[in-house]
């Protein structure tokens, strides 16, 4: 008896060793995917300079954890091209350059206007409302001026179409692409002319989406990357990034 109660404190023992391994697993990742944000966002907002060194210990004590998910982040990014890692040396940042932009665009307009198609033909009803009602609410900040709000509601819109599009892999791409192009994004909205032509041309993909007709819906989507990349060259990379 006292052999079974020992074998069964001693199983018990171990599931608990494994819960709490296991615990303390899912904490590890999920703070490594903390500081992987928060140092993804520091680069993609323009806080870093190209080749800037990115050091563990800093960052580290700025964020409150230790080096070990910082060195995982890293990692992470480097995968993702946003650093480079250079043995017995150090983490060093790689910005979006002006090439990258460019490319970045072009990628978007064909894989946007395959994005729309898709959509007209998965999207659902709960996905039309939802994406009508950010419609809404951007053309209500448009005339409001308020460039902030509108920049989010621009990137909610383009999400939520890569929802509708049904396609995990193409929504994963064009998320990414996003991301990087966010400063891109935010300086051509806060232009008047740009932010007002730009929710119309939301509204009327919304409207080509929503009818179901996908080359209609597909050649509005291009022509708007089309719009911004013309927008882009008025302005100016060179005053954003």
């Amino acid at each position: 008896m006292r052999k079974d109660r020992s074998a069964d404190r001693a199983g018990g023992e171990r599931v608990m060793e494994d819960r709490q391994e296991s615990q303390k697993s899912r904490d590890r990742y999920s703070l490594r995917g903390r500081v992987y944000e928060s140092i993804r966002e520091d680069i993609l907002s323009g806080r870093y300079q190209q080749n800037t060194e990115l050091k563990e210990m800093a960052i580290g004590e700025e964020l409150g954890v230790s080096r070990t998910p910082v060195r995982e982040a890293l990692r992470q990014l480097e995968l993702e091209g946003l650093v480079h890692i250079i043995p017995n040396r150090g983490a060093y940042v790689n910005t979006i350059t002006a090439k990258d932009v460019q490319d970045i665009y072009i990628i978007r307009s064909m894989l946007e206007g395959i994005c729309v198609r898709w959509a007209t033909k998965y999207i659902t009803e709960e996905q039309l409302e939802d994406l009508e009602e950010t419609l809404c609410l951007s053309e209500y900040h448009t005339k409001k001026g308020n460039y902030e709000k509108l920049y989010e509601l621009d990137g909610l819109f383009h999400e939520q179409l890569y929802c509708a599009s049904n396609s995990r892999i193409l929504n994963h791409v064009l998320s990414d692409f996003h991301d990087y192009v966010k400063r891109v994004r935010k300086a051509t909205l806060a232009s008047q002319g740009r932010s007002v032509k730009s929710t119309e041309e939301h509204r009327a993909i919304f409207e080509a989406v929503r009818a179901r007709d996908a080359e209609k819906a597909e050649e509005l989507a291009k022509v708007h990357i089309r719009h911004t990349i013309e927008c882009i060259k008025g302005y100016g990379l060179e005053k954003i990034l």
